[in-house]
């Protein structure tokens, strides 16, 4: 199974106990006029922004294959037209698994190039080649729509070498992506070109774009603040320098998760996909590889 497949699948299990657990219903939560959340109303899926104006209807994700059908459903309702384009911020399938479907009813797809790159390769987690992106970007792109400016932006290595944000300047709203998880240790795929480190830089580069009213919509979890955000990168910050401590002092990686170095954070960071010992896992792997 393919790297960003499996992490797609692994996050849906994280998410539902079984197939039968699954409901497809969207949740709909609005961060500012004409712009929402959109999430599965069981947690199934991504977090998902949506652009509506008299303009054009901007997507930005779209979550994987079993929502597509009420996720259309959620913005034909909250849009009164269909969707115009799509942006995916990264390359997993919990984020681009209904770009197949939603390009064959008219949606154009943008993206970074390296995500188009990785998706020719295996196209499975978009729906097949249907789903690639048709427009990619290398260092961003910009929309100019329904009254306000939306700047797309690629963040270097950090979730995955593809990643990219959202910064919607009028409604004083950043689509993060996966680079930030709510109050929940992020996923940080190291063999998607991802990386710790450029990782914190990137959410330090989104707290440079926010002020103390912005509304960040993350890739997992609820609507978040600047503030959130630096918790965020707080913790990680502290996280990897624990870790490092440990292996300056020749730990092995064995050592180190026995030392639980993040024993402080697991009550509020731990979870399914991203649980405190592979978090650990994940800040040794990255530092013995620099």
């Amino acid at each position: 199974m393919n790297r960003p497949l499996l992490c797609a699948v692994l996050l849906v299990g994280a998410a539902a106990a079984n197939a039968q657990d699954i409901a497809t219903e969207i949740a709909a939560t609005e961060a500012a006029p004409g712009v929402y959340m959109l999430n599965g109303a069981n947690g199934f899926s991504s977090n998902m922004g949506l652009l509506v104006g008299d303009e054009r209807v901007v997507l930005i994700d779209d979550g994987m294959a079993p929502i597509t059908a009420d996720l259309m459903a959620t913005v034909a309702e909250l849009a009164d037209r269909p969707i115009d384009f799509i942006v995916n911020t990264h390359v997993h399938g919990d984020h681009v698994g209904s770009n197949a479907t939603l390009a064959e009813n008219g949606a154009v797809i943008f993206a970074h190039k390296n995500i188009r790159k990785r998706l020719i390769e295996a196209p499975d987690p978009a729906g097949g080649v249907g789903g690639l992106p048709v427009v990619t970007f290398a260092d961003g792109v910009n929309f100019h729509i329904n009254g306000q400016d939306a700047h797309v932006r690629h963040i270097t290595k950090a979730h995955t070498d593809g990643d990219a944000i959202v910064h919607l300047h009028g409604s004083n709203v950043i689509v993060a992506g996966d680079l930030h998880f709510n109050y929940m240790f992020p996923f940080i795929d190291l063999d998607t070109g991802g990386s710790v480190r450029g990782f914190i830089a990137g959410q330090r580069r989104l707290i440079k774009m926010a002020n103390e009213d912005t509304v960040i919509i993350p890739g997992h979890g609820e609507l978040a603040s600047r503030a959130d955000l630096q918790a965020a990168v707080d913790m990680l910050t502290d996280a990897e320098a624990r870790v490092e401590a440990l292996v300056l002092e020749g730990k092995t990686e064995e050592e180190v998760l026995a030392a639980n170095p993040l024993a402080d954070y697991h009550d509020t960071w731990n979870w399914g996909f991203i649980t405190t010992e592979r978090m650990t896992s994940t800040l040794y792997r990255s530092l013995t590889a620099e």
